[in-house]
């Protein structure tokens, strides 16, 4: 019989967390280093890094910093080499670097603004997006991935979206094809991985309050709609992801790969609101 502590111990794990100087990625360091493990926080933040890994010492956690971007392949193979020589291996990664495609083609009244149609979006927001959505964590996986073989086995966990999986009035059409494509490199990676002990899981959110977009989802006005959205009433913070990340990271979800968390307060069963309530 194994008790609670020991089935979501991550005490002395070895994480490696990207997009991790606030939002979602700072979240899961605060639950990671809280519960005893070794966190490398990977950004491009300089001064995000240093206010995050300030805010994390008050666990007394081993904390290290590195600066990159993170669509760099190269940045990313020193960073995780120096990780990996500092804390004697890699366990965990999380694959969370993001960034938002703009808002969608309905506007929170139902209009269908032009320069938000699908032949309008700029070439540039479709490249960012998809260069850092897809890219980014493709190639942190990469990165990882010999560090993880030579410790025999480790967990990767990608942070996906709600987005993968529904279709959306009022997120830009961009991200959401980015967010698909990460499900299936998720499964992907997974199948492949299998044979060497390392199992790829996705966190899916819904809308999550963070800086991503400008950090739109603070102002609560902007929130509104998507809160009309979710059967549950509300959008998530970071905090509703540490459960997730927790069980993800640990020895509870052993006998789990290529699978998703779907954390959405219900956003893909469709809106809690009556008929026509939503535009089409």
């Amino acid at each position: 019989m194994k008790y609670v502590k020991e089935l979501f111990d991550v005490s002395g794990l070895a994480v490696v967390i990207t997009g991790a100087a606030s939002g979602i990625g700072l979240g899961y360091a605060d639950v990671m280093a809280a519960n005893g493990a070794r966190v490398a926080l990977l950004d491009r933040d300089a001064a995000g890094l240093e206010k995050a890994a300030q805010q994390l010492s008050k666990y007394g956690a081993e904390i290290l910093t590195e600066e990159l971007d993170a669509t760099d392949r190269q940045a990313l193979e020193d960073a995780m080499k120096r990780v990996a020589e500092a804390f004697g291996r890699i366990d965990v990664l999380f694959a969370n670097v993001g960034i938002s495609g703009g808002p969608g083609f309905v506007t929170a009244t139902g209009e269908r603004p032009a320069e938000r149609m699908f032949e309008n979006i700029d070439n540039d927001v479709l490249d960012a997006v998809l260069d850092v959505n897809v890219g980014a964590t493709f190639k942190s996986i990469q990165a990882c991935l010999p560090h993880m073989k030579a410790a025999g086995g480790g967990r990767i966990i990608v942070t996906s979206s709600v987005s993968a999986s529904a279709t959306e009035l009022m997120v830009g059409a961009a991200y959401v094809v980015s967010k698909g494509a990460v499900k299936m490199l998720v499964k992907q990676a997974a199948r492949e991985l299998a044979a060497y002990n390392i199992r790829v899981n996705a966190i899916s959110p819904g809308p999550v309050v963070t800086n991503i977009g400008g950090g739109r989802l603070k102002d609560p006005s902007a929130r509104g709609p998507f809160e009309l959205a979710a059967p549950l009433g509300r959008v998530a913070t970071p905090e509703d992801l540490y459960g997730a990340a927790l069980y993800l990271a640990s020895p509870a979800s052993l006998h789990m790969t290529g699978a998703e968390l779907l954390i959405d307060a219900g956003v893909a069963l469709g809106p809690d609101l009556p008929a026509g309530a939503m535009p089409r």
